[in-house]
């Protein structure tokens, strides 16, 4: 069980094409039927208060202009109610917000309008197979479970399209990973000119939002100035980035 679990809800750890790496906690099938189970209970009550009203006031207005005002109301909850939500800074309809979650870019940043307009009328194709006639039966979501069960980052159609993913709200901020810590001061071997002083320093102070890897990959850059390569040259600059902090 408990396996089951750390399986739906993942802390995962995403590289962005500038070498950054972002952490988000994804969030699983469970917490998310939970938020469109609430979705749902809130557009049919907001959508049986207003037939009711309707119903009222259509002795007055007449029982046509009351059906189209309905309708009309049904329409917008369908397709527009989450689309204007998780576009608006909240990045959430009211059941993702109850139940902690948000829509945001792969790369953590918030969804455009496009995107949630991308990722929430595809949700007729998520909500597929229907139970009864085409798109007006009963849907059994049966499509969008069996992809977020199918994918790492737990998309459904929507979210691969829209290239979005659904994750927790609040999360403590936490350093990717730890900079290596410069053992030394050492001093370049080389004459370095204002912009490759910075360059060195920047790679220091900027060392602890990138991947081990992609810092030694960096570090590869300069293996003439360091004269190594792998963690050997991580280190070595480190070490001289040290030295140029410490001289000034």
């Amino acid at each position: 069980m408990e396996a089951t679990g750390a399986r739906l809800d993942t802390l995962q750890a995403i590289e962005l094409a500038e070498g950054v790496e972002v952490r988000l906690r994804i969030a699983g099938p469970v917490q998310r039927g939970v938020a469109l189970g609430l979705d749902l209970l809130f557009q049919w009550g907001f959508l049986i208060v207003v037939v009711v009203v309707l119903s009222i006031a259509g002795v007055f207005t007449g029982s046509l202009v009351a059906f189209g005002v309905m309708m009309l109301v049904w329409f917008f909850l369908s397709w527009w109610y989450a689309v204007f939500l998780e576009a608006s800074k909240w990045g959430a309809t009211f059941g993702k917000k109850i139940v902690g979650l948000r829509v945001v870019q792969r790369s953590g940043s918030p969804i455009t309008f496009s995107q949630a307009v991308l990722r929430n009328f595809l949700r007729w194709a998520d909500a597929a197979p229907y139970l009864g006639a085409g798109i007006g039966g009963l849907p059994t979501f049966g499509f969008g479970l069996g992809t977020i069960l199918a994918t790492r980052r737990f998309q459904r159609l929507g979210d691969l399209a829209a290239g979005t993913v659904v994750v927790y709200d609040k999360i403590p901020p936490e350093p990717v990973v730890a900079p290596p810590p410069a053992m030394e001061a050492l001093r370049p071997t080389l004459a370095l000119r204002p912009e490759e002083v910075k360059a060195v320093v920047a790679f220091r102070e900027r060392s602890g939002l990138w991947s081990e890897g992609r810092r030694r990959e960096i570090a590869d850059h300069a293996r003439d100035l360091t004269g190594a390569e792998g963690a050997a040259g991580v280190s070595r600059l480190m070490s001289m980035a040290h030295w140029l902090q410490e001289r000034r």
